[in-house]
């Protein structure tokens, strides 16, 4: 994966509307740049982020949550203990969606490293680390893959639950690119979209109590749904699956 490096890290919530273009063409031109998609949520965000962390110290599990800090990261990197537990629950299902796709948490935690602010208090940080974490736990639930048309889906299910700009932007990009009111695409986008408004807040759910239960029981208990049939789109740089 190609990482696209800042000149300067920023230092405020200013709106940054040129550099957003700047990474948006590059990110039409390379999709799998990771890093770009940071940079365009980073430059357009403003105080989305804050609003998201204070409506997460508002919630019960929130500041379980930050009472605790779990390192979510190492219980998602630890493939072993993943792929141990049971059949159809949802951490052996995210362990087997991380083996097919080759990919690991760890590829957007060093996607992020220029992209994710250190001028914020440390508990700040932690809550931002810990969404960015959770990225692909959120397609194991949503059902959506990390092909093109998937991608731009949860992220349209993200713009619902979060309302930051930055991934507003990226979601409507690609549904003008889609063309076609009645395109499959679209539809799945604005599904994407109904679904993030219907469903439980994930940014405040304890990930960990949920990685032994079955998969159709957390869907159900989260209220995000079926998982949609579509046809995945994969962008040319994708890996094969495995």
């Amino acid at each position: 994966m190609a990482a696209t490096s800042p000149a300067a890290r920023p230092e405020s919530d200013r709106i940054r509307p040129l550099d957003a273009m700047r990474a948006m063409r590059g990110l039409l031109r390379n999709p799998d740049d990771t890093a770009l998609v940071f940079e365009i949520i980073e430059a357009l965000s403003g105080r989305a982020r804050t609003k998201v962390f204070d409506r997460f110290c508002r919630s019960e599990s929130g500041q379980r949550l930050l009472a605790a800090r779990p390192d979510l990261l190492a219980r998602l990197t630890d493939r072993n203990a993943l792929l141990a537990l049971p059949p159809g629950t949802l951490g052996r299902t995210y362990g087997e969606f991380m083996s097919r796709e080759q990919i690991s948490a760890d590829g957007l935690v060093e996607a992020s490293e220029d992209w994710l602010r250190n001028d914020i208090p440390a508990e700040r940080r932690w809550f931002a680390d810990r969404l960015r974490d959770t990225h692909d736990l959120w397609h194991v639930v949503t059902g959506y893959g990390r092909d093109l048309i998937g991608e731009a889906s949860l992220l349209a299910f993200t713009f619902a639950q979060t309302r930051n700009p930055g991934i507003g932007f990226i979601v409507a990009v690609a549904y003008f690119k889609a063309r076609g009111i009645n395109s499959p695409a679209r539809r799945l986008l604005r599904d994407g979209y109904r679904r993030g408004r219907r469903a439980a807040w994930l940014p405040g759910v304890e990930w960990e109590a949920l990685l032994d239960q079955p998969l159709a029981r957390v869907r159900e208990q989260l209220g995000v749904g079926d998982p949609p049939a579509y046809e995945p789109v994969r962008s040319e740089g994708a890996p094969a699956l495995a």
